[in-house]
């Protein structure tokens, strides 16, 4: 069995970018959302850190090879931020006079996209964080360990130490093998009825006197970003809560990771209305040509039907011109489906630490599963498909 030397550091800088970035890029499914830039960023804007309650600790194996597996792990004093929901357990912990809190949180804070979470060169030196992890879990007296919207190698490894797995839904979007030609082609292949929604709904943008223009990468500037922040803030600020990312946040993103951003503006009589922020990857080693990610957006002006145009159609239509595969959605939102982005399984895996909760936790989660696997099946039976598009 190999001897690997594990560190535990606080600070993203203290763990080697470039080794970082080159174990993520041979995961099968990497996303840049766990690029050393973008974690370094949520730490050095003060976006995710103890103050907002994510304290970070990354934690690293490597051997005579270099790195060999790592991921960072936030101690958390709440549930927020998250989008897999666990207040059900903390309550039950607190009516039994047991805390809960901290917790360990193996995630991307405030970023639901499945993908890689535990980086490792081999299997093996996945079952080895993982069981590193649960020491130092245990050793620090934390309550739980949770890794959120893992992918398929880090459940199994997950699955295969002991923890319990979870299971959610979201809504993804999914080019033809042959790639629709253009949004019409597309819209095509849906039930008379969701295509005839759809084109109302993009009629009443265009009639409003709204138009959109698409920016990628560098082409942002720093005028842009700002105009997006102003939007970005109006949304949260409007359902009565702080934004969890700050302005630093993106202007670290348009320096360090510019090719990872499509922004969309929405203009009406020559003045900038709204705004959608879409995440890209066209890593290779996904297996995907691109994936689009559904991030942010927000409005100045409300006009009707503007955020199903900004936060998908334009997107999606995007997409198609590029050849791009898959435009993920976000966490949950059945409404979705009648834009054509369909249900997929997400999964998490959970450990705790206290055997009577960790057994209780079993049998809801094997309640809960059974649940999800029926709406599984009533979403599919729902598609907005043509019956004859398979």
């Amino acid at each position: 069995m190999t001897d690997y030397v594990i560190r535990v550091e606080t600070s993203p800088h203290a763990v080697n970018a470039q080794a970082w970035d080159a174990l993520l890029a041979i995961q099968p499914s990497g996303t840049p959302f766990m690029r050393h830039a973008y974690l370094s960023a949520l730490h050095d804007s003060g976006s995710a850190t103890a103050l907002t309650g994510w304290s970070a600790h990354f934690i690293t194996l490597t051997d005579s090879q270099g790195l060999a597996a790592a991921c960072v792990v936030y101690l958390k004093d709440h549930s927020y931020g998250e989008y897999v929901f666990d207040w059900a357990w903390a309550s039950a912990y607190q009516q039994h006079g047991v805390p809960y809190y901290p917790k360990a949180v193996v995630a991307v804070p405030f970023t639901p996209v499945p993908g890689a979470r535990l980086l490792a060169r081999t299997a093996s030196a996945r079952e080895a964080l993982i069981q590193a992890l649960i020491t130092w879990c245990g050793q620090r007296g934390m309550s739980s360990l949770h890794v959120l919207f893992a992918d398929e190698a880090d459940t199994t490894a997950c699955e295969s130490a002991g923890l319990m797995l979870r299971h959610t839904v979201q809504f993804h979007w999914k080019n033809t093998a042959e790639k629709y030609s253009d949004f019409d082609q597309f819209l095509m292949s849906l039930a008379q009825e969701k295509r005839k929604k759809i084109r109302q709904e993009r009629r009443k943008v265009m009639e409003a006197g709204v138009t959109f223009s698409p920016l990628r990468g560098a082409d942002i500037t720093p005028s842009d970003w700002d105009f997006f922040y102003r939007c970005y803030e109006r949304t949260y600020l409007e359902h009565g809560n702080a934004p969890y990312l700050s302005r630093d946040f993106f202007a670290r993103m348009s320096t360090t990771m510019p090719e990872n951003w499509l922004l969309f503006i929405a203009k009406r009589d020559g003045k900038r209305i709204a705004s959608s922020l879409i995440g890209i990857s066209t890593n290779e080693a996904n297996g995907a040509s691109g994936v689009a990610y559904g991030r942010y957006w927000g409005a100045l002006e409300r006009v009707d039907c503007l955020h199903f145009e900004a936060c998908y159609y334009q997107p999606l239509q995007w997409c198609i011109a590029h050849g791009f595969d898959r435009f993920e959605g976000g966490a949950q939102g059945e409404h979705k489906m009648a834009r054509a982005l369909m249900p997929v399984k997400t999964t998490s895996a959970h450990w705790l630490a206290h055997p009577a909760f960790a057994d209780a936790v079993a049998r809801f989660l094997e309640r809960e599963d059974q649940g999800i696997a029926r709406y599984m099946d009533d979403l599919t039976e729902r598609n907005p498909f043509r019956k004859s598009v398979t």
